[in-house]
């Protein structure tokens, strides 16, 4: 409806504000006027009036014309939007009575219909549940008009706490009253990406997708440093910055189903949550970190530290993102993201395989590399733009009458091409990304917006990898140009890892750096030791050994895999060897299995299948995941579960012997499922059981020593410090101890190797 609008920026003489809002507002005051609708503007903020007017009145003399206004009537409608702009008190209920009071008396002297009201909540995230409860008690307009609250970023700082503020805002405002800004989303080239892809639609759907695109990359790189902001920075870190939001949500726009009406926020929304539900779980193979020398100085002096005290927080980081459906499946996302870096510029780039070999000519057009950037700004460019490089196609001319096509070009390249080997498109005129987005809120339109499930879906994706990286040191790099190639990265397989070692000093050499792999012998069995690494590449080299030997002898090789922490490592290191390990041949069985849905995150085989199966090219008919889900009930005796998964190796396995059994052993000693109060004894010759676990979940399908005890091969992987204490209490006992289930591991006519780290071993 038509009618008087009220603007309330809280925080309204802030930094935020100071810099980008109020330009915004009287962006949209200027496009409105004299369109129907009348205003009111009201900075508000901590300190009463005598002191808080000056301020507000000091930023808005301030405001810069907008570009479409001659000077004459610049003038004219900034004098108008200062007589309609006001400071108020906002600290207390009280003060929000008070505007609300102001804004009601207004509308009755002046006999207006009110249309809406419109909260700008420019504030620190703790803020935002008490001025929702104030605005809900205090402030809401008449049923027929609306309510919008604009909601700064961070939404939180994890899963946990997102979900925590989500629950109590929606306490206090509806979803649709909600307005969670990401000010990438009003970037001119940003928010041109889904209109780009459907009116290109025809000439980009034969290749998007895995067969023609090589990679892509997510880049957001400064110069500045965190100095001034380290209060906010230290706890949030590059990731949480840049990465969970911003950058987050250009991947998505690029990536997601194309919707059929690009003015169906709805439709928009959903299809960004199908496409963040499809991304692969991240974790700390799939990311390197970086943190600029000066900032922990910068963190001491800034929260009063001592000289001792070490921040892990990255300023910089880089992850290799995947998908998995069947349309990207196998092309890597590079997000990247820095402070102190050697430029400013952001970009995504989708760079296509060149599949033309050339003989000769090697500048000839078709020859160069076939990319889509949608530059962002700052860089050589300077300027907002899409770039389609000429060997790809001509694309269409965005048709909203407010972009260009370039064809005036600077002696500059970009991304590896001169500008003359672009298609470039750009806007006519330059709009600040909050001007962009204070007019959809103005008009409603939430698209450009954050809904709560993205916002949750979005850092379910990023929460596992920040809580796994939260124990990592960062590199340490000098900043700017001298950064070098420090912090280049390379994938390996489908993990991660900087491209040159770190230039390290160390004054005294422990003689703990001369150890290498070491034989030896534990239990009376032969031993490995060495630092987890080299130990679980050695493992790694034994089961190629095994899995060759028994495709010599017998066609096919028979691993059983434990659940667990002990075996991940070991999966990342097979999965490197994609090319090398005989998959094809290779039958992967479950040592055990929690009684949860394989789908869900607590299953071994989901465990399994993320960090192994999915980048492995093995028949689906050699994968036997233990059968705990049966007719939609988990583990229940009557299913015949154990028998089920009996009968299946009695049929694949020669003689029931696995090739290989991989086993970890837990800090009280039980090892596979099998639990110091285990009930074996009916159970002798059986091969699967259900069991007890003294921790949830409680229910579990597992191995019986006695399948174990039949195998050729039995490795026992264990690592990390808190196993100093076993592994010194298992080297004491001779023979089985009830205590210690491990114990009872005895080969009957295999072999027994214990795979010890040197952290376990020594202490």
């Amino acid at each position: 409806i038509l009618g008087h609008v009220t603007v309330v920026v809280v925080g309204g003489t802030g930094d935020l504000a100071r810099k980008y809002l109020w330009q915004g507002f009287f962006q949209l005051y200027a496009d409105q006027v004299g369109k129907g609708h009348t205003f009111s503007f009201y900075g508000g903020g901590l300190s009463p009036s005598e002191k808080g007017t000056p301020l507000l009145f000091g930023i808005l003399k301030e405001l810069a014309c907008p570009q479409e206004l001659s000077a004459e009537r610049c003038t004219l409608v900034k004098d108008q939007f200062l007589h309609l702009s006001k400071y108020h008190q906002l600290k207390t209920t009280e003060d929000y009575e008070k505007l609300s009071q102001q804004i009601k008396q207004q509308l009755g002297q002046e006999g207006m219909v009110e249309a809406g009201r419109l909260f700008y909540l420019s504030v620190p995230a703790f803020a935002y549940a008490d001025i929702a409860e104030k605005i809900n008690n205090t402030c809401r307009p008449p049923s027929d008009a609306w309510l919008r609250v604009v909601l700064e970023k961070p939404f939180g700082h994890n899963l946990y706490s997102a979900q925590a503020l989500d629950k109590k805002l929606s306490d206090q405002l509806k979803e649709k009253e909600m307005y969670r800004i990401d000010h990438y989303l009003g970037k001119q080239v940003v928010s041109k990406i889904l209109p780009f892809r459907k009116e290109n639609k025809k000439l980009l759907d034969p290749i998007w997708n895995k067969h023609h695109i090589e990679r892509i990359e997510i880049v957001l790189k400064e110069t500045l440093d965190a100095k001034g902001r380290i209060q906010f920075y230290d706890q949030y870190g590059v990731i949480r910055d840049v990465l969970q939001n911003h950058l987050t949500e250009v991947m998505t726009l690029l990536l997601m189903n194309l919707p059929a009406n690009l003015s169906n926020s709805m439709e928009i929304l959903q299809n960004k949550l199908n496409f963040l539900a499809s991304l692969q779980h991240v974790d700390n193979s799939n990311a390197v970190v970086g943190q600029y020398q000066a900032y922990n100085g910068e963190v001491q002096e800034e929260l009063n530290k001592t000289n001792d005290y070490f921040s892990l927080t990255p300023t910089f980081a880089g992850v290799v993102i995947n998908v998995n459906n069947a349309q990207y499946e196998g092309i890597p996302i590079f997000m990247t993201s820095g402070k102190a870096l050697d430029e400013r510029v952001s970009y995504a780039r989708v760079l296509f395989k060149n599949n033309v070999f050339c003989i000769q000519d090697p500048k000839n057009v078709q020859c160069k590399s076939k990319q889509i950037i949608f530059y962002l700004g700052h860089g050589n460019l300077q300027y907002p733009a899409i770039l389609v490089s000429k060997n790809l196609f001509k694309p269409e001319l965005l048709n909203s009458g407010d972009w260009k096509e370039v064809t005036e070009y600077k002696d500059v390249n970009v991304l590896g091409l001169p500008l003359c080997d672009y298609y470039i498109q750009s806007p006519v005129t330059p709009r600040e990304a909050y001007c962009e987005l204070i007019s959809h809120v103005f008009l409603g339109r939430k698209d450009s917006f954050i809904s709560a499930e993205g916002l949750l879906a979005s850092w379910a994706f990023w929460t596992p990898l920040l809580e796994g990286l939260s124990r990592v040191f960062p590199r340490v790099y000098p900043g700017g140009e001298a950064n070098g190639n420090l912090l280049n990265f390379q994938l390996q397989g489908h993990q991660v890892a900087f491209s040159h070692e770190a230039v390290v000093n160390v004054i005294n050499p422990s003689t703990e750096d001369n150890f290498q792999v070491m034989q030896g012998k534990y239990r009376s069995s032969e031993m490995v030791s060495a630092w987890a690494q080299e130990l679980v590449e050695r493992l790694a080299s034994d089961l190629l050994l095994a899995a060759e030997e028994a495709i010599r002898e017998e066609g096919q090789f028979h691993l059983a895999l434990s659940g667990g922490s002990s075996p991940v490592a070991l999966l990342r290191a097979l999965a490197l060897n994609l090319y090398t390990f005989p998959w094809r041949n290779t039958h992967i069985w479950q040592v055990d299995e929690r009684c949860v849905p394989h789908t869900e995150t607590g299953s071994n085989f989901r465990s399994i299948h993320d960090l192994l199966l999915q980048y492995i090219h093995i028949p689906y008919f050699n994968i036997h995941p233990m059968p705990v889900h049966l007719t939609q009930r988990l583990c229940v005796e009557e299913d015949g579960g154990p028998a089920l998964y009996e009968k299946e190796i009695n049929k694949h396995v020669n003689g029931s012997n696995f090739h290989y059994v991989l086993l970890g052993v837990g800090q009280d000693g039980h090892t596979a499922s099998l639990f110091q109060d285990t009930k074996l004894e009916n159970d002798e010759e059986r091969l699967v059981i259900l069991t007890e676990s003294p921790i949830k979940p409680h229910q579990r399908m597992s191995l019986t020593f006695t399948a174990i005890n039949r195998a050729r091969r039995v490795g026992v992987l264990i690592m990390g410090k808190s196993k100093h204490e076993l592994v010194s209490q298992l080297s004491r006992i001779k023979g089985e101890s009830s205590k210690y289930p491990i114990t009872k591991v005895q080969p009957k006519t295999g072999t027994l190797i214990w795979y010890i780290d040197y952290d376990a071993l020594l202490g």
